[in-house]
Parts: structure tokens; sequence; C-alpha cells
């Protein structure tokens, strides 16, 4: 009886003691550690992501966590591959950038509701893309991810590609990292479930860096505004360089480079390496611009300086005071105006920008210059616009005089025709036209209230201005 006794007892002080209210504790439901990224990517057209590959492959030796968003599908690029075109090309192109991505390990990649638009106008760019639809999807994929750097194009105008996607794309990785982290911006993306209501139960999330990355042709502006990697080092994952890495990717992009990547797999590894590394640009030292941190750190040092697990606190954009004016004054409007404005906004204050402001267009054409032109005067206001051109330039429309209203900002815009770009000798390689300056000058009452100045580089080819 005693063993009995003994046995009933030790079973019973085995068994698991309830609760004092009678239930088990249940964990609340925490953020899906599937999609936590150390790096968001942030670019504007598949095969874009090559910008940054070598980088990413680096990133991968040190156990960083990638995902990339793509703003378009590319639908209104060319096609060397096949015949197909606009929807269709963009179903392609998204294949073949996660192909591409796929190379790296890297599967968290999405894909926004951008369209594809070719021009160098950013504000083209946005209206095209519906903004604050794409504003919210962004900020969305960045609560999801919860990075701790964002990587994504320079937002600005500079003589190079300057796709106004890849503009827009700086632009709204920019709002998005001094939005994402705000509980009153997108409340609806923060509500808790509720039934049948369509409460997504994310969290705000403060990034902690954004670094911007140019695809101009002049660089001397960049240097020194970040840190600089070099791709020639050896992977520790692949034992390749981190330039082969990138390159190796690339060859998923068909539709884009069809006869390069054709005329890379005819050759052997000496001579890839030697193309790729002297001609191509493939072997050329990463620079990164550093657009904000909120964690401190230097200018140059790296990317993940003082980057330290966990949540940091939201940090509202500091903006400085709108600049004095005078009571009569013209600039540019447009992007220009939109650049200025936004750097202001978001407290990137120091990052690099061209002065005077620069385009690269096709000639023959038309240069268009956009204007604001400010009357705080209590009366209306007798304007002349002029322009001085180069020799072969032309003003078609918008100079002359005009009345501006008493208390209003009004538009212009000076249309000037372009000639062809100058031939080159047949026995020369060609070279790049250089830059000239356009001028519009505005004067009022016989004084002068301002010159608004471009440097315009003249091309056989160019996007749309």
């Amino acid at each position: 009886m005693l063993r009995l006794v003994g046995a009933l007892l030790t079973m019973f002080l085995t068994l698991p003691m309830p609760k004092a209210n009678g239930q088990e504790a249940k964990p609340l439901p925490q953020a899906d550690e599937r999609y936590k990224a150390d790096i968001l990517v942030m670019v504007a057209h598949p095969d874009d992501e090559a910008a940054v590959t070598p980088y990413l492959a680096r990133a991968l030796d040190e156990h960083k966590r990638i995902a990339v968003v793509f703003c378009t599908r590319g639908s209104n690029g060319e096609n060397q591959a096949g015949a197909e075109q606009a929807a269709a090309l963009g179903a392609v192109r998204e294949v073949e950038a996660r192909n591409a991505l796929t190379t790296f390990g890297i599967s968290n990649v999405w894909f926004l509701s951008g369209k594809d638009t070719a021009s160098q106008n950013v504000l083209l760019s946005l209206a095209n893309w519906d903004h604050g639809e794409t504003l919210e999807e962004t900020v969305r994929f960045v609560r999801l991810t919860r990075p701790e750097v964002i990587l994504t194009f320079m937002p600005g105008t500079f003589i190079g590609e300057d796709h106004g996607d890849h503009q827009a794309c700086g632009v709204l990785a920019t709002e998005a990292f001094d939005l994402a982290g705000s509980p009153v911006v997108f409340p609806e993306q923060l509500a808790g479930p509720i039934k049948r209501l369509p409460f997504e139960n994310l969290r705000p999330w403060q990034v902690k860096k954004i670094y911007y990355f140019p695809d101009a042709d002049r660089e001397d502006i960049f240097r020194g505004k970040g840190p600089s990697y070099s791709v020639k080092e050896i992977s520790k994952l692949s034992q390749k360089p981190y330039w082969r890495m990138a390159l190796d990717a690339f060859r998923a992009h068909q539709t884009q480079a069809k006869p390069y990547l054709d005329r890379i797999a005819q050759m052997d590894e000496a001579q890839i390496e030697k193309m790729a590394t002297s001609q191509d640009g493939w072997g050329e030292d990463q620079h990164y611009v550093l657009g904000k941190s909120v964690v401190g750190g230097s200018v140059t040092g790296d990317i993940f300086e003082n980057i330290t697990p966990g949540a940091v606190p939201y940090a509202r954009p500091e903006i400085p005071p709108q600049p004095a004016r005078p009571d009569l004054s013209v600039e540019l409007s447009g992007p220009w105006s939109f650049y200025a404005e936004f750097r202001r906004a978001h407290g990137l204050t120091n990052l690099p920008h061209p002065e005077p402001p620069e385009v690269a267009l096709q000639g023959p054409g038309t240069l268009v210059i956009p204007l604001w032109i400010r009357n705080r005067t209590a009366k209306a206001q007798e304007i002349t616009i002029s322009t001085t051109l180069p020799a072969g330039w032309t003003a078609e429309n918008g100079t002359g005089k005009f009345i501006v209203a008493a208390k209003q900002t009004a538009a212009a815009r000076v249309e000037v025709n372009l000639p062809a770009p100058p031939e080159k000798p047949a026995d020369k390689a060609p070279s790049k036209t250089e830059p000239q300056e356009v001028t519009v000058h505005v004067e009022a009452n016989g004084q002068t209230i301002g010159d608004a100045k471009l440097r315009v580089e003249l091309r056989k080819r160019a996007l749309p201005q």
C-alpha cells in the first residue's frame, strides 16, 4: 500500500501545474522573420539591380539578408531575345530579374505597380506611377522587410542616363525612409486585425541609413560623399571575384542584352576578364553616396558602420527654413525646382547636385526651359524674358514681354531649337560634346530680376526631356 501511495504522489508532482486563471499563456504573433532584411535594394527596372550586385555579393559574404523591390516591370524597354512587347515583355523581364537574383540566393523580390516611362523628367514618372499609390506600396515593403539600410538610385538630374524612372525610384525610397517609421502615415497598414476589415497589422519601422548610387557621367562631385568598395576581391561563397558574380547574374537579362551576352558566351575566361574589367566597367570600384543616417557614423565609413540589431525611434526629418527671395524673382521650375524643394524637405542639403543644373538632349530637337516668375509686390509687373544661347541655337517661343499679376507666381516656358551635334571626322573615334550654357534673362522696370541657367549637352541619342 505504501508503495502505491508513493507512486501516485510521484505522478501527481510531475503533472504540469495549472495557471492561476486556468489558461495556458499563448505568445502573440510577431513579424515574420523570413522577410527581415538587412539591405533593401530599390531600383526602377529589371537589370537595374546590376548597379549594386557586386556589393550584394560582398554583403552575402558578411551574412547579410537582402530584399529587392523593382518599381516597374520594364515593359517599355526593347526586346533583343523575342517578339514580346508591352505587358508581355514586362512579364518576361520580371522572370529574368527573379532568375538573376536567384543566382545570389536572393528570393525576397517584389514589384511595385509603376509604369515604365521613357523620359528624363522625374515628375512624369511619378505621375505615371500614381505617386501616392506607389508610395503606399513602398512604405508597406519597408515595414514588411524592416531593413537596416536602403540602397537606391540618386534622386537628381545629371548628364548621364538620367532616366526619370531611376530618379523617381530614389524619390520614393527617400520618402519611405522618412515616413515608414511614423505611426500616423498609412495607419491602415498598422491597425490590428478586425473581422472583415483590411487592416495589415504591420508596425512602424525606421530605417537606419539610406545610400544612393548615381548613373551620371560626371563622377567628381560624388567622390568622398560615401563609402567605396572594390569589386575584384574574391567571394568566400563562390571563390569568384565579386564583379564576376555580378556578370554571371546579369546573363539572365537576355531581353536587354542578348547580343552582348552571346558575345561573352563565345569568349574564354581570360577574354571575359579583359573585356569586363577594362572596357565594360564591371571591374570599377563601386561608390555610394550617404543620404542620411539616424545612427551617426562617418560619411565614408562602411555601410553598416554604427548599425546594431533592433528597432530605433522614429526620426522626423529636420527641415531647414525656406530661403528668402526678393519680391521679384525667377527660377527654373519643373524637375529642377522640385529637387531643390525635395532636398530641403528631406534634410538632404548636402546631397551632390550640379550648379548650374544640367541635361543631355538629342539634337536636332527642342529644349524646354520651364520657369517660375514670382511677383510678391502689390501691383502687376511687366517683365521681359530674353535668352543668351550658343551659336546655331535659336529661341522659338517664350521670349518677349509679359504681365505677372500682383501677389502671384506665374509659370512660363522658353523653347529653344537645338541643332544636330557636330559630326566627328571618320578617322577619329567619337568623343563627347562639351555641354553648352544656356541663360534665360528676366527684367522688370528696366532692372534685372534674375537669370536661370542650364548646361546642355547635345547627343545623337538621348531620352526625351
